[in-house]
């Protein structure tokens, strides 16, 4: 007959083996001491038009959504539009020009590592710039299975303090938040959720290397109390400038007008304004420089400081060209005290 003394360690360790500690064991995207923490006071490097992969100058990032994801990047932005054939595609501004293939395969990549990464908390940040019906966005995630993992607030919209911890969205299998910019309506689609309900964002597409803004671009006149934030932190560069002769005909302006919003469709934003237009691109040769974690005028905490010291937090999401590039998973780990 064993002795207590050595009956009850094993017995003890029995316990632990059949009925293991969930929170003493668990990470949350990759780190233990992410687990106890709320949603609203993490802050995510993001992937800017994450599914634009490649090496032309339209394109934003130069690894796939799979290898963004697992580089450590949990925060993915695109934006969607209605192809010639009636299919919501990942589109830059114009399906024409620039097609990433079809909402469902990006949901369906996404859908796969999340499967494969269980304790993982993903967000979607989609651009709906046509006003696409809710509905038809609906249908693309329920189609991936995705649905059945989109976190669904209480109430609408959630205060900032009332966010759950990451622990409780793994436990829940609530761990993709899915945002919309434009179009979002939850009596329609639940899960969507409206970003500038939840969210603010910084100016974008900047020339201006030392980020020198942290004012409210978006949604105009915003009170920063009570939302989050996004610091838009990727640099552009000019392609094409300069306004059109003056003895252009009328007619020939409104071509040639349409001639350079197509060009800005697959290269970049246009600089709105005949006699001042401006194409932008990514500027890929300085991504090294303005994806540095820090220490430097530009880097992503020298521009995150600013915009703390203005609104006394630190934002939920800095967004970055060419992720791969610089020290962005770095600066994600430093300014979540990890």
């Amino acid at each position: 007959m064993f002795p207590f003394s050595t009956f009850f360690p094993l017995l003890a360790s029995l316990f632990l083996l059949t009925f293991p500690s969930t929170y003493a064991q668990q990470t949350c995207n990759g780190h233990a001491s992410l687990c106890p923490r709320k949603y609203s006071n993490i802050t995510f490097i993001g992937a800017h038009n994450s599914a634009f992969v490649g090496d032309s100058p339209a394109d934003n990032q130069g690894i796939s959504v799979t290898a963004q994801l697992d580089s450590g990047i949990r925060f993915l932005q695109s934006q969607a539009h209605t192809n010639s054939f009636e299919t919501l595609s990942l589109c830059h501004t114009s399906c024409f020009l620039n097609d990433a293939g079809p909402l469902t395969e990006f949901l369906g990549t996404v859908k796969s590592w999340m499967d494969a990464h269980s304790d993982e908390v993903v967000t979607l940040l989609l651009g709906n710039g046509d006003r696409t019906d809710i509905a038809r966005y609906g249908e693309a995630f329920r189609s991936s299975g995705l649905d059945k993992m989109a976190y669904i607030p209480v109430t609408h919209p959630l205060a900032f303090d009332a966010w759950p911890t990451l622990g409780e969205m793994i436990d829940a299998g609530r761990r993709l938040v899915i945002f919309m910019d434009y179009g979002a309506d939850i009596q329609k689609v639940d899960f969507i959720l409206d970003e500038f309900a939840y969210y603010f964002e910084t100016p974008f597409n900047t020339l201006d290397p030392t980020f020198n803004q942290c004012s409210i671009d978006r949604p105009p006149n915003a009170q920063p109390e009570g939302r989050m934030y996004i610091v838009n932190h990727f640099l552009d560069k000019k392609l094409v400038e300069g306004g059109l002769p003056e003895d252009v005909e009328e007619q020939g302006k409104g071509m040639v007008e349409d001639v350079v919003s197509g060009f800005a469709g697959i290269f970049g934003r246009k600089r709105r304004g005949l006699g001042d237009d401006v194409i932008v691109v990514p500027f890929r040769e300085k991504a090294e420089e303005t994806n540095a974690k820090g220490g430097g005028e530009g880097s992503i905490g020298e521009q995150v400081e600013k915009c703390e010291g203005l609104y006394g937090r630190r934002p939920g999401v800095v967004l970055l060209d060419f992720v791969d590039e610089g020290e962005g998973v770095e600066a994600q780990r430093g300014l979540n005290g990890l």
